[in-house]
């Protein structure tokens, strides 16, 4: 019987509710209200470090023109540029050219995507800068009225999207996923005795990393995946293993004393073979091992004459 893999994006639940067009659910992380204030700030920062050196620009440069050509609506209509460049041009240039991954963004480990997966285009980032220029952002004059319904529309949906996502059809998602701690269970004890004289032979590596695969992410995988491939591998551990386990024994926990048992045959043999060598080769493990300042070097024994 062949071994067949225990984990598919059709089995395992994504959590995110979003599905490609090949009907494929989407294993995504997104971004809370908590990570994405933190990656704006920083955004901001950066955004007022290039209106400082704009502003820097313009002062170098007024002075220079002649006498009178500089009035009050030519200074308006420099600031209302240096204000479109800052909070429309650049989060629109740099979430294009990084692929959704602005400065602040990319230090907290976050991404700018479609709804669908893909990667962001320019209208995209355009359509996000330029919601949050019209809409969000004058919420510095009204807090009341503009940041409090951004924040209402981003804690009520499911994955955090703010207003320039919903109309630009995009979500900000965590590219570093936390490496979960999958507990695979040792070996019960009504079944150690079986298990201590079970021949365990034909169990490969193969079959053996997708028992552990199975058991370590079973709590994942939905009905009815999960029963199908509990029994698959039960019968396929069943073909391989004599004696056979007791009749009444549960197939996961027939699961977990081979892989427990066939993991402590394993760490037995290679530490007779590590005593063996010492015994017969003294010194070789530790002719082998980096020379450390704590440690003498081991040299080999000087000739007989």
């Amino acid at each position: 019987m062949e071994t067949v893999p225990v984990s598919s994006p059709s089995t395992v639940d994504s959590g995110t509710g979003l599905v490609t067009a090949e009907a494929v659910a989407l294993d995504l992380r997104p971004a809370r209200l908590g990570s994405r204030a933190i990656a704006l700030m920083l955004d901001i920062l950066l955004q007022a470090v290039v209106c400082l050196f704009l502003l820097g620009i313009l002062g170098s440069i007024v002075p220079a023109l002649p006498y009178g050509t500089v009035d009050g609506a030519l200074r308006e209509a420099m600031f209302t540029i240096l204000v479109v460049v800052v909070l429309l041009a650049y989060p629109t240039i740099v979430e294009t050219m990084t692929n959704g991954r602005s400065p602040g963004k990319a230090a907290m480990g976050l991404r700018v995507i479609r709804e669908d997966g893909g990667p962001i285009r320019a209208r995209h980032a355009f359509t996000r800068a330029l919601v949050g220029l019209a809409v969000e952002w004058p919420g510095l004059l009204l807090p009341l009225v503009t940041w409090a319904g951004s924040l209402a529309v981003m804690i009520a949906s499911d994955q955090g999207r703010r207003l320039g996502d919903l109309a630009a059809g995009t979500l900000v998602i965590h590219e570093r996923r936390p490496a979960p701690f999958r507990f695979v269970p040792g070996t019960p004890v009504d079944l150690a005795p079986w298990a201590a004289t079970a021949d365990l032979s034909a169990i490969d590596d193969a079959l053996a990393g997708s028992i552990g695969q199975f058991l370590s992410r079973a709590r994942e995988i939905r009905e009815p995946y999960r029963g199908s491939l509990d029994r698959m591998l039960y019968a396929e551990v069943l073909a391989r293993v004599t004696p056979p386990p007791p009749p009444l024994a549960p197939s996961w926990l027939v699961l977990s004393a081979v892989l427990a048992e066939r993991r402590r045959r394993s760490t037995a043999q290679l530490v007779a073979g590590r005593i063996i060598t010492d015994r017969l080769l003294p010194g070789y493990g530790q002719m082998r091992l980096p020379h450390h300042p704590s440690r003498p070097a081991v040299r080999p024994a000087a000739p007989a004459d």
